[in-house]
């Protein structure tokens, strides 16, 4: 979703789904067929391990997909499913795979906001949630999961979901990381499901951590992933700055903010782009730099705290 140069996308990833990739020694990737302008060409799950192995993110409600999962592990055993999320995309497909084989499951929790709903918000039932997912095992921050030639370490990346997980293979200094940080786009932080000051706290984490290779819930892996990661951060600085820049010219509601700010953007992806700015507003209204009347929500007007 984005109108800027300075983070080095990279939108070359011809996987095709159902196709089995081993990206990495240990390490299969299959690409569901749902693409979006959210999802790019799909929702990559991932299978670690040889003979006994894990499958992150099982993917949509999907039975082709489920089916291209299970082919490609014929003859080995899924000891652990792994989650990252709770958005559709990623873990509705979680109960077919876990049916077909047992296998149990780990999450950081069930779906849940980053903050409670204001009174004139209401869950949408168009929005990505999966609502019905539980895992097994609810795992912390730091805890470590180990299989057969493998060990996952659960970093707690809140921001795009407040149950939002990666999980890093230490020794090989890769992470699985969801949608918090992938190649080919920035990640939609939409309030209350995402929160700004956990999405940029999260970035901050991954630059103090030693991982610098990113396989993400879409698009290709991203090398020198620290480097990346610093990228993303000036962007959403430079996003902040932005606002900030608009609203000194007077007050303004999110529509126009967008307009200001996402210039050609897709027109798909306005409605997104809203809740970015709306995230960014939230994080500035917390700090005493933005104020508006009543809760900081989609609707509002939004003014510099210091115009008043």
């Amino acid at each position: 979703m984005s109108d800027n140069d300075d983070i080095p996308f990279n939108r070359d990833f011809a996987l095709k789904p159902g196709v089995v990739d081993e990206a990495r020694s240990d390490i299969r990737r299959v690409l569901c067929n749902n693409p979006s302008p959210f999802t790019f060409t799909g929702t990559v799950s991932y299978i670690v391990g040889k003979g006994n192995v894990a499958i992150i993110d099982p993917g949509p409600d999907s039975e082709a997909h489920a089916s291209a999962l299970l082919d490609a592990v014929r003859g080995e055993t899924v000891t652990h499913i792994f989650v990252t999320h709770t958005h559709r995309d990623h873990s509705p497909n979680t109960a077919r795979i876990k049916a077909a084989t047992g296998a149990t499951v780990y999450a950081e929790g069930p779906h849940r906001a980053s903050r409670p709903y204001y009174e004139s918000e209401k869950i949408s039932t168009e929005s990505g949630a999966d609502r019905d997912f539980r895992p097994d095992v609810q795992v912390r921050d730091g805890e470590t999961i180990t299989g057969d030639g493998w060990a996952l370490q659960a970093v707690a990346t809140p921001g795009h979901t407040a149950n939002h997980m990666a999980f890093a293979w230490a020794q090989r200094k890769l992470a699985f990381i969801g949608d918090h940080v992938m190649g080919w786009s920035t990640s939609i932080v939409a309030p209350p499901d995402g929160s700004m000051v956990d999405y940029m706290a999260s970035l901050h984490k991954l630059t103090r951590r030693d991982e610098d290779l990113y396989f993400s819930g879409h698009g290709p892996e991203i090398p020198d992933a620290r480097r990346y990661v610093r990228f993303l951060i000036r962007h959403r600085e430079a996003r902040e700055a932005s606002i900030l820049h608009r609203l000194a010219k007077g007050e303004a509601d999110i529509p126009t903010l967008v307009r200001a700010i996402y210039i050609g953007i897709d027109p798909r992806l306005t409605g997104a782009a809203g809740y970015s700015v709306l995230a960014h507003l939230e994080d500035l209204a917390g700090r005493g730099i933005v104020s508006t009347d009543g809760d900081p929500v989609i609707g509002g007007s939004y003014r510099l705290a210091n115009s008043e």
